[in-house]
């Protein structure tokens, strides 16, 4: 059966593959014949060519986008892709199937400690209530470096341990040397412990997993021998600014089309996205290890984005990747604001420009992975190449309009001149047909929320269709900002340089100052095109104002955007609402449940609570190494007297982290700082603990 199924996906990838090729390539075809005769010279001229190589490129690129959009409606509309995991197995074979021994993974750097675990917490509580606990290890991988983070990260663990009862089954560990990331880290675990699992749950630290979606992963594993890699398609959940809620409106009710559609194309050749997804521990060790790319610059050293590396080895072994959008209950969160998304793009755009090396030297890879590998590719080349089509477009127009006309351009052979045409009809047609594939995607969304009944759980059909409106108008104003951004990060990454744009706003809202700070580039270039294109010729400065005018306004639209009382005053009024908002499933009302209890404070840094508080300081001398005399004296004996005298303010991160990690160390500074005179800098740490615990106790009273 397994042998048929396989055959038959095969077959079907073929000829979906060939007539998505053959609609996307005719479609352009037909797009690059009109612009030769828009164009006044018909592709006479240099500029011209360069114009009709750039717009055969990126009309190819959003071709891509709308097939996969259409696929995804038509694919709907008949009830769904019959060659699907889902689709092979009945619920009731499922539901009979076994489980199988599963780690879940968490690999974590410096998150925000006690909300990232709570997520964790929730997600084994949903799973506690699924029936399906003891098939299940969850693993919490640090690489934390700094010593307050990974001290509060060992403390709330034991609380986590302590509070669900989950001793031998909620584990914690940080590497001491953070090699090659977090591919690095999971590589490590499983040297370690993979041959104690079948199966591996890959989270990140914003995830969250239904126990139902994990049951149900390990199952359709368990089906399907073949499967090396699941991936789920997570929806985004719990945005509060008006940015973050854009994006999380967009992705729940537009991915489920092009995610159908993307995942009928691939089939078992899809790509892994890193996390929310199930590997089969065996094949993915023997098969998915990254060595480090050998050339220079950006295509040295090791590999960042590795997750589509790993689904395109796991395929040249053999073994099939899907992608699976029938997985409801898998759930991710979106950056708050448009400067934490340009920062994490620029961390992607080098990855995802790695993946050219993989692409062109990798050999016995499969046909459908190096496509994965090239769309990631153009999901930042696609910039600056638009970048370049706009500077080439307006050299033609300043060629057109400040030049002589030119009978006899380059190339033009023979005793006839070549009489430049405009064809404003075919400009027009050739204007429409490119916003047609940018945006009757979304619409068809719309339309198949309607036919399924589903407007309701977006707030209704005048709702729905109003938050649709307002998501392509906040895509409109972004699209040039992220051009430009996404270019910087490319020209930054292929010339091996750091190049800063702006310190990244870490908190929801940016103020008008960081605002401008952040996007003055963008504001210089779209007043500096639009002066120019003024008084070049008023059609063109029309022409240029979809671009200019959103990068003029870029710093206001970046700072409004990244309002709460916006995004949540919409929220009220039930627009860009999703479904989780509606109804939410248990394993969200579970991790907000869990993340609104507030700790108890004791005033102290995780540094000090381990050095005063005695349950902490057992815990972290349990969690140390034990040194010999000698080592301790010739290296750090020294520090931890200085800490003890004054305090950890005069020691690098390093010195304390070494401190942290040594079990003498921290049993001595325990009992000398409880020792040491009032005045002192710990005797003042514990007259503060005392009046911080004295409050606490008259609160409580009082209450």
């Amino acid at each position: 059966m397994a042998n048929r199924t396989g055959a038959e996906w095969h077959r079907a990838a073929h000829w979906r593959r060939w007539l998505f090729v053959s609609l996307v390539l005719s479609q352009s075809a037909i797009a690059s014949y009109c612009l030769v005769w828009v164009l006044p010279y018909h592709g006479g001229t240099l500029t011209e060519r360069v114009i009709l190589a750039l717009f055969a490129v990126l009309y190819t690129w959003i071709a891509v986008g709308f097939w996969i959009g259409t696929l995804g409606f038509v694919i709907r509309r008949f009830g769904g892709d019959r060659l699907s995991l889902l689709r092979r197995h009945p619920a009731a074979e499922l539901a009979h199937t076994s489980l199988a021994p599963t780690a879940v993974i968490l690999p974590i750097y410096h998150e925000p400690v006690r909300w990232t675990l709570n997520g964790l917490k929730a997600v084994y509580q949903d799973l506690a209530a699924e029936g399906g606990l003891e098939f299940f290890q969850f693993y919490v991988l640090s690489d934390s470096r700094s010593a307050d983070v990974w001290l509060e990260e060992q403390q709330v663990w034991c609380e986590l341990v302590r509070d669900l009862k989950a001793e031998g089954r909620l584990f914690y560990r940080r590497r001491p040397v953070n090699l090659n990331f977090k591919s690095g880290n999971v590589a490590d675990f499983l040297r370690r412990w993979g041959r104690r699992h079948r199966y591996v749950v890959v989270l990140d630290a914003d995830s969250l997993l239904s126990g139902q979606t994990l049951c149900q992963m390990v199952r359709l594993m368990e089906r399907e021998p073949r499967v090396g890699i699941l991936q789920t398609n997570p929806s985004i959940i719990n945005a509060q600014s008006l940015f973050a809620r854009v994006q999380q409106f967009a992705n729940r009710f537009y991915s489920p089309l092009f995610a159908t559609g993307l995942a009928a194309v691939q089939l078992g050749d899809a790509a892994f996205w890193g996390h929310n997804a199930i590997l089969r521990v065996q094949p993915f060790m023997a098969h998915c290890g990254l060595r480090k790319l050998p050339g220079r610059g950006l295509f040295g050293g090791p590999i960042l984005s590795h997750d589509f590396v790993e689904a395109a080895f796991m395929g040249r072994a053999g073994f099939e990747v899907w992608l699976e959008p029938g997985l409801s209950g898998s759930y991710e969160e979106s950056p708050p604001t448009l400067a934490d998304e340009l920062v994490r793009d620029h961390r992607w755009a080098k990855g995802n420009l790695q993946h050219l090396w993989v692409m062109l030297r990798e050999p016995g890879l499969r046909f459908a992975h190096r496509m994965a590998f090239l769309n990631g590719i153009m999901a930042y080349v696609a910039s600056p190449l638009w970048l370049l089509f706009l500077m080439a477009v307006t050299v033609a127009a300043a060629q057109m309009t400040l030049a002589p006309i030119d009978y006899f351009p380059e190339g033009h052979q023979g005793l006839f001149p070549l009489w430049p045409e405009w064809r404003p009809e075919w400009a027009l047609t050739l204007a429409l047909s490119t916003v047609l594939l940018l945006f009757l995607p979304k619409f068809l969304a719309l339309v198949d929320a309607v036919l399924q009944d589903r407007t309701a759980e977006f707030g209704g059909g005048v709702r729905l269709f109003q938050g649709v409106l307002l998501e392509i108008l906040v895509s409109i104003l972004l699209a040039p900002v992220r051009m430009l951004a996404h270019s910087r990060f490319v020209f930054a990454a292929l010339s091996n340089v750091s190049l800063r744009w702006a310190g990244q706003n870490r908190t929801e809202e940016m103020s008008w100052r960081e605002g401008l700070a952040s996007q003055w580039p963008a504001v210089v270039v779209g007043a500096t095109w639009s002066w120019f294109a003024w008084h070049l010729d008023t059609a063109f400065f029309l022409w240029s104002l979809p671009v200019a005018l959103p990068l003029l306004l870029s710093a206001q639209t970046a700072v409004l955007l990244s309002r709460r009382a916006l995004g949540v005053g919409l929220l009220n009024r039930r627009l860009l609402l999703i479904p989780e908002e509606v109804s939410p499933p248990p394993v969200l009302e579970k991790a907000r449940a869990v993340r609104s209890v507030e700790p108890e404070h004791s005033g102290l840094t995780p540094f000090q609570q381990a050095i005063l508080l005695p349950q902490v300081n057992r815990l972290h001398q349990a969690f140390a190494r034990v040194h010999s005399t000698l080592e301790r004296e010739r290296h750090w004996s020294t520090d931890v007297e200085r800490c003890l005298k004054h305090g950890p303010a005069l020691l690098t991160d390093a010195k304390l982290a070494r401190i942290a990690r040594d079990r003498w160390a921290l049993a001595y500074l325990h009992r000398q700082s409880w020792k040491a005179d009032p005045e002192s800098y710990w005797g003042r740490c514990i007259r503060n603990l005392l009046a911080q615990r004295l409050n606490d106790s008259r609160q409580q009273a009082d209450a």
